[in-house]
């Protein structure tokens, strides 16, 4: 992953208003069949193919689409009118789109935006993402939320052709896909007075954002040792969001068992599942996951309720926490539709995480208050 974005285009870059759009197919692994028309890139031999979710979001499009932990997994939006202000290079939370591909009901094809430089549709085309419009989204989203996510392939290829990509889809369950994602270099942002390292699983601009305002970070590869970065001498070591099943990821689970204890640890989404399995709990996958920026999250040491930005489709088993012992940890937040795990923190050293994101890009900023913590742990070694 390199450090600036790779999906720009020029500031009088074209509308891209389209002509006749040409009929395409989506296809689920149990041979559910939606009708729609191809936009964006064109897939490689007419089928693109993917691990198939739903996103609740209203905007932030841009975003999701190039949020990392999307590697392996195509997008279906609930919102019935995706792209309406456009795209502007600002909104990349990556340099580059992981997502295999998009679908919407109603992409409209000039944006309504000061900030915008391209439509999404030309923003796909010139970024490589396949997409399928005019998909009777409600009903789609209806049968993955009782049959739960599952492969899929779509694009202008024949049905059979579709049926057979979409069965042999293996999904994300017991894949690495941060050895994808990952920057490949060690790199720096912000300058704020404290000294962070960040493992890139697949790191959000805005979660360097909000860490810059803090510290001087230093981004690190998802494989670097623990005793490389604890050379750094940094104040604190943060987790990063990022795809796939972290079952998968023996490597970095302990190289931040390595990390508890000696220096102070804060993870989000994928980090927080790292750090639960580091600590010696199980972690599981949901039925079609979390994708949205309207979560109910119960914070348990105060009572209140935050509204949360969300995009995962695994979490930790709260019961498989370590109760007591150096490594003991205790529940922070749950959430209120399922009673997911949303955050713990380690009680007898300087840790916590959270399964939900906190620097909201896309979503509501309720819970911004974390980097703040994350501060006070550094700085006092305490929560």
């Amino acid at each position: 992953m390199s450090t600036g974005s790779a999906t720009a285009l020029e500031p009088d870059a074209p509308w891209s208003w389209p002509g006749q759009r040409r009929p395409a197919l989506l296809v689920l692994a149990d041979g559910e069949v939606f009708e729609g028309e191809a936009v964006g890139a064109d897939a490689p031999d007419g089928v693109a193919t993917g691990e198939l979710v739903f996103n609740t979001v209203l905007s932030g499009y841009q975003e999701v689409v190039t949020d990392p932990s999307y590697a392996g997994q195509v997008v279906a939006f609930t919102y019935p009118h995706i792209g309406n202000y456009g795209t502007t290079p600002a909104d990349d939370e990556a340099p580059r789109p992981w997502v295999r591909g998009v679908v919407v009901r109603d992409l409209p094809p000039r944006p309504s935006s000061w900030r915008a430089t391209a439509s999404l549709e030309a923003f796909m085309e010139h970024a490589g993402v396949p997409g399928i419009v005019g998909v009777d989204t409600r009903r789609l989203t209806r049968h993955l939320r009782d049959d739960g996510a599952m492969g899929c392939a779509f694009g202008t290829a024949s049905e059979a052709r579709l049926r057979a990509a979409a069965a042999a889809e293996p999904g994300t369950s017991g894949r690495d896909l941060v050895s994808e994602v990952s920057t490949r270099v060690v790199y720096g942002r912000g300058s704020g007075p404290r000294r962070v390292v960040a493992y890139d699983f697949g790191v959000k601009e805005t979660m360097l954002r909000c860490l810059g305002e803090l510290a001087t970070v230093t981004v690190v590869p998802a494989s670097t040792p623990a005793a490389d970065v604890l050379a750094m001498e940094p104040d604190g070591v943060f987790l990063s969001n990022g795809p796939g099943d972290p079952a998968a990821l023996e490597v970095q689970t302990a190289i931040v068992a390595d990390l508890i204890g000696r220096v102070p640890v804060f993870g989000i989404c994928l980090g927080h599942q790292i750090l639960g399995a580091a600590l010696g709990a199980r972690t599981y996958k949901l039925p079609f996951g979390h994708h949205g920026g309207n979560h109910p999250v119960r914070r348990l040491d105060t009572g209140q309720v935050e509204i949360t930005s969300q995009n995962h489709n695994y979490a930790v088993d709260g019961s498989s926490l370590p109760a007591a012992g150096e490594r003991a940890a205790d529940v922070t937040h749950v959430n209120l539709n399922d009673g997911v795990v949303e955050g713990f923190r380690l009680t007898r050293v300087p840790g916590f995480s959270v399964q939900y994101h906190p620097e909201a890009g896309p979503g509501p900023h309720d819970a911004r208050y974390l980097f703040e913590r994350f501060r006070r742990l550094m700085d006092q070694g305490d929560g």
